[in-house]
């Protein structure tokens, strides 16, 4: 009897204290206040005494946690009871970026000197990384599939920020150097401003939230003012985009960044209404019999000269067929000179700028065509 009366009490002595401990993180966690965000669904943003907390959503499993991010201002001391996840240690001052996405991020938010070290340079089509590394300011890591480990090594980098990409099985050996990864799962959003809405996260960890939250409203405040403006016109264009790659015409979903773009800027999108929040591969005739009347069609396309009709229809005849091709109503964006891929993820207003003028055409107090221009 004595036994099982010992056995009793040791159980509620150990019950009470494990709840005791668990009350704590509780009560921490409880004393929270949500960072409100308007588009973003992948990133949930939370205030608490002496840190922020981030949490990244899975994007291919939404019913997990990607990374829970625990930012800490390095001039405090580490708070007690802190929750699962990665503590940062924040503002971070010399980084390791993988894209020329988050470079030129860091340059708009002022903080360009805390980029310590860049993967894959040749990628990145912005000058003044170039010559930093020219310089030494910025040390060149070498391949992003396989970077230059002694090199980051010798940095000392405080973080390193890469995207990661579904079933990826881990970072290999720089997941291995204890040193925070920041996983870049902004382009996974399904929404021009959902990812546009990261740069605060961004900010805080680089000790600019504040210049971010001021260039997210003026984004916000600029799209959402241009969306105005196209719906006010009395034009409806119908849009086709890209081009055939290979075997395959990788189209925009009706609910992908671009599709909702579109539609934001009130063009008639063939893919309107497919529910996929990516690229669909369609066959080229899928491509033609759906949206070969199209008024107007964009592409992209990297080369040393801009792309002339002539050079479209030597890469495939079948493209003169389209109704945008006889009617000369294609609009080409060489992303060799101009900073496409470097600008519109942060910056989609830029972007919705040009396609309104490009389906709007009456439209002629916007400025211009910032990274598109009519093929000749």
């Amino acid at each position: 009897m004595k036994r099982n009366s010992l056995l009793i009490c040791l159980f509620a002595v150990l019950f009470l204290s494990s709840c005791g401990g668990r009350s704590k993180t509780a009560s921490a966690l409880a004393n929270g206040d949500t960072i409100p965000l308007r588009y973003a669904e992948n990133l949930t943003l939370m205030s608490y005494p002496g840190y922020t907390l981030a949490t990244l959503r899975n994007p291919w499993d939404t019913l997990h946690t990607l990374h829970t991010y625990i930012l800490v201002p390095k001039d405090r001391e580490l708070p007690a009871h802190l929750p699962a996840g990665t503590v940062v240690r924040t503002p971070l001052s010399k980084s390791v970026i993988y894209s020329s996405v988050h470079c030129g991020l860091m340059d708009n938010l002022g903080v360009f000197g805390s980029i310590g070290g860049v993967c894959d340079l040749k990628y990145i089509k912005l000058p003044a990384v170039h010559e930093a590394c020219r310089r030494g300011a910025i040390a060149d890591c070498g391949d992003g599939m396989n970077p230059d480990m002694e090199r980051i090594i010798d940095l000392h980098p405080d973080a390193i920020l890469l995207s990661p990409f579904e079933n990826s099985g881990g970072y290999g050996r720089i997941g291995k150097l204890n040193i925070p990864i920041i996983e870049c799962a902004d382009y996974m959003e399904t929404s021009a401003l959902g990812r546009a809405e990261w740069m605060r996260f961004y900010g805080m960890l680089f000790g600019a939230a504040s210049q971010a939250d001021s260039l997210f409203a003026e984004v916000d405040s600029c799209y959402q003012q241009l969306k105005r403006r196209a719906a006010l016109s009395s034009v409806s264009l119908s849009i086709v985009s890209e081009l055939k790659s290979s075997s395959a015409w990788y189209v925009p979903g009706g609910r992908s960044t671009i599709g909702k773009l579109f539609r934001d800027a009130c063009g008639r999108y063939a893919f309107a209404d497919d529910a996929h929040s990516g690229s669909i591969p369609l066959s080229f005739e899928t491509v033609f019999d759906k949206a070969g009347d199209s008024d107007v069609w964009t592409i992209k396309y990297n080369r040393d000269h801009d792309m002339t009709y002539s050079d479209l229809q030597a890469d495939y005849t079948g493209y003169t067929g389209f109704k945008a091709f006889k009617e000369r109503n294609i609009y080409g964006c060489n992303t060799a000179k101009v900073p496409f891929y470097e600008e519109t993820p942060f910056r989609p207003d830029y972007l919705l700028s040009d396609l309104i003028q490009i389906l709007h055409p009456e439209m002629g107090d916007l400025g211009g065509l910032r990274y598109f221009c009519k093929l000749k």
